[in-house]
């Protein structure tokens, strides 16, 4: 995919710093921390809400959030502008927590289309870039000494939720089930965390770096897919992945 041609790129371009072996306790967080356990089977609707992880907020079931596509109120985690608003524990002026809205993406009477090969081989590869984010970004978390790496990492999880629904729907296998966390089925996307891990372990400045290169990749590789696919549904959760890349971007500094 051009997602991992451009991390390549980006890498060996001055992007990320240059490569350090990984830090004890980062090399722990690749074999101990959780890996992100949605199934395709936590049916998407009214209620349920993507998290973006920059301040707009992480919703769960219930409640009512922002109007649009899906609606939620829950327990928010948030890093980045203040884009988001609710009572609870503030510092600076965009990491809260507490409860806050943020925008979501209900599959609830959202039709389906029609996909083609391309396209569906587009989504499953969606699924393994959230979780190369979500393990990036959790193995960043332990050294870091900001909270952004862990919400954003919480909020790629809430993510890949919505990829694995699609996944369900049009009949396409699911690369990420059985994840293991740190380990991934294509090798050019295990060489990419390895490598991303290696560089951004050198500190957090490093870190954020490699974040970046991830989400910029993102952004480019969501604008083609949402351009080229029609299926509502898709389209619908495609948007709004988009507009968390780009939260995701600015929290890290970009």
């Amino acid at each position: 995919m051009r997602t991992r041609t451009r991390l390549t790129i980006a890498a060996t371009t001055g992007v990320v710093a240059t490569a350090l072996i990984a830090a004890p306790s980062l090399a722990a967080a690749r074999g101990d921390a959780p890996a992100p356990s949605p199934s395709a089977g936590s049916t998407a609707g009214p209620g349920t809400g993507v998290c973006d992880g920059t301040g707009a907020g992480m919703r769960a079931r219930g409640g009512q959030g922002t109007p649009g596509a899906g609606s939620g109120l829950g327990a928010a985690n948030g890093y980045g502008n203040g884009a988001g608003r609710g009572a609870g524990q503030g510092m600076g002026q965009g990491m809260r927590q507490g409860p806050g809205q943020g925008t979501g993406t209900g599959l609830t009477g959202v039709e389906s289309g029609t996909l083609t090969d391309a396209q569906k081989a587009q989504l499953a590869a969606m699924a393994e870039e959230e979780l190369l984010a979500h393990d990036l970004y959790t193995a960043f978390a332990a050294d870091a000494t900001t909270p952004v790496f862990e919400h954003v990492a919480d909020a790629e999880s809430q993510h890949l939720i919505q990829i694995r629904i699609l996944l369900e729907r049009y009949g396409v296998a699911d690369p990420s089930a059985d994840h293991t966390t740190g380990r991934f089925s294509a090798t050019d996307v295990q060489a990419t965390y390895d490598r991303l891990l290696a560089e951004g372990s050198a500190s957090t400045d490093a870190a954020y770096a490699a974040a970046r290169s991830v989400e910029q990749a993102d952004i480019t590789d969501l604008t083609d897919a949402k351009a080229s696919v029609t299926a509502p549904d898709v389209q619908l959760v495609y948007s709004h992945l988009l507009t968390a890349s780009e939260r995701h971007l600015a929290a890290f500094g970009g």
